[in-house]
């Protein structure tokens, strides 16, 4: 007996990976902890539902155009081929007035900021939408996947202040080469299918170096979130914070060593448990001055 035809509703939850929300924390723990220390402390629930729902929006609607992008990829990929768009059960223009229906909603959202803000989202926006064409030409398109995923943290501090101190650039570098380190994870998964294809990741470009790699991006970004960190005023609670993200990333290395698709794929869903570690870090250090 044939199982009946996925509702479009079902079919645009699949199309935002409704039921795998591991990336929109990605992007939300370092948003979050920006607009904390933006705030020095909590920063009013108006800027919060901003941020959380804003984050949870434009992640939905990266899903969509990213896979308008790789459709002709991810079907030479096992773990992708049954996607809506790459399997045709959605059409490109529908996938992409899906998308463009969730980042008007994140911009009306923004519209309640500050022009600022505004303004930034605009370059966030032009970011989102090149990094999946990025794979045809970048020995290391997970670069600019780390810029479109740290955006949140010059648009928190615009916010808040109505400027971007030099601090919170230092903070989106530190947060890029978190999304190097996870990406790269990410990209080990696949890097089988990716050479048939002819896509280009960090995976592949760092060869027999990409666990080295990975971890060098990870200590290239607790330094520098923790220089941040220090300078501007946080204490030793937070340092906890970056101790348990460090455990983290040592966890990860015995998961990822013997480069198996298994271990690679729960490195990379199990990172956002690192970005909270950090979150929770800020957040309890500046709630008990």
């Amino acid at each position: 007996m044939n199982e009946p035809a996925p509702s479009r509703l079902s079919l645009y939850l699949n199309l935002i990976r409704w039921d795998r929300p591991a990336g929109t924390y990605l992007l939300l723990w370092p948003t979050l902890a920006a607009l904390w220390l933006a705030a020095g402390g909590f920063p009013g629930w108006h800027l919060l539902a901003v941020f959380v729902l804003g984050t949870y929006l434009m992640r939905s609607a990266g899903c969509a155009v990213n896979d308008v992008a790789d459709r002709d990829f991810d079907k030479h990929v096992k773990r992708t081929a049954q996607r809506p768009v790459t399997s045709g059960r959605i059409g490109v223009r529908e996938a992409l007035g899906v998308g463009a229906a969730l980042a008007l909603v994140a911009f009306a959202l923004v519209l309640t900021t500050n022009i600022t803000t505004i303004a930034l989202s605009f370059g966030a926006l032009a970011v989102s939408i090149f990094y999946p064409f990025t794979k045809r030409f970048l020995s290391m398109p997970q670069a600019v996947l780390g810029v479109a995923f740290s955006f949140g943290i010059p648009m928190a501090y615009a916010s808040v202040l109505d400027r971007v101190p030099a601090h919170a650039w230092w903070l989106l570098l530190g947060n890029l080469f978190w999304v190097l380190a996870y990406d790269t994870e990410y990209a080990m998964v696949d890097r089988d299918d990716d050479l048939k294809i002819g896509i280009k990741t960090s995976a592949i470009t760092l060869g027999r170096f990409d666990v080295a790699g990975v971890m060098l991006f990870y200590v290239v970004a607790l330094a520098i979130w923790t220089a941040v960190g220090w300078s501007a005023g946080l204490g030793p609670i937070a340092l906890l914070g970056i101790a348990g993200a460090a455990a983290q990333v040592a966890w990860h290395w015995t998961l990822i060593r013997h480069r198996g698709r298994d271990g690679c794929f729960r490195a990379f869903s199990r990172n956002h448990w690192l970005g909270f570690s950090v979150f929770m870090g800020v957040l309890a250090d500046l709630a008990v001055r």
